[in-house]
């Protein structure tokens, strides 16, 4: 006799943290060894690993448009993310990523620094969040993606406060990251933002900078205060 299974909810629960990268076999390596620990992951470019995105999961499903408002970065080309139910606009230098992501993001975009790193704002989709509770998932989440993405760092809290997307409530959480290279501290600068988008969905932006100086940091927070909803 089949137990019948209970339903399934719509969109996934919000990811804490995200779904791991592949590993890299050792045979790509480039230094010869194998996969190594999460450290060699993620310090010594972060971002840019960010930015090439580790393919896994399933495709983005987003497009470009233009935007004319006055939000930041006004006339700039936005990525439309029909799948987290968000749009965002993105400043000259930075691209936007049509490869495949994890499964717990469904866009991106960024850019790599000459010198190394570089910034990346990531989209995805969440199941519902009440607004009592959108401070609390939103400390969670911001703490939990600093986690895994410096194992072996440090962050302290810098901003959590409420905030609305096209009317709709959200709550935006910004920490100081830092990155252990060598003995060396590296700063960066890790902003989430969770939107109740309706009763049975939400939607989230993860920005990252890594170096994260005065520039990269504006330049990730203004990508994320430019998103607006999907109506689609």
């Amino acid at each position: 006799m089949t137990t019948p299974q209970p339903p399934q909810p719509p969109h996934p629960p919000l990811a804490f943290p995200p779904a791991a990268p592949a590993p890299v076999p050792p045979a790509t390596s480039p230094s010869g060894r194998g996969p190594g620990n999460r450290r060699t992951m993620v310090v010594g470019g972060v971002a840019a690993a960010l930015v090439l995105l580790l393919v896994a999961g399933v495709a983005a499903g987003w497009w470009l448009t233009r935007d004319e408002d006055t939000a930041p970065y006004a006339g700039r080309p936005r990525v439309t993310d029909g799948a987290a139910g968000l749009s965002y606009a993105i400043p000259e230098g930075w691209e936007s990523d049509g490869k495949k992501l994890i499964d717990a993001f469904t866009s991106s975009a960024g850019k790599r620094n000459a010198g190394g790193g570089g910034s990346t704002v990531f989209a995805g989709r969440a199941g519902a969040v009440p607004q009592p509770a959108l401070q609390r998932q939103a400390e969670r989440a911001a703490r939990s993606n600093a986690e895994f993405f410096y194992p072996d760092g440090s962050s302290e809290l810098e901003e959590s406060r409420p905030t609305t997307v096209d009317g709709r409530p959200a709550h935006t959480v910004a920490l100081r990251v830092s990155a252990d290279k060598q003995g060396a501290s590296i700063p960066g600068h890790l902003r989430l933002t969770i939107v109740s988008v309706d009763d049975s969905r939400s939607a989230f932006l993860l920005g990252v900078a890594q170096p994260g100086g005065p520039e990269e940091n504006r330049e990730v927070d203004r990508v994320m205060e430019s998103a607006s909803l999907d109506p689609r």
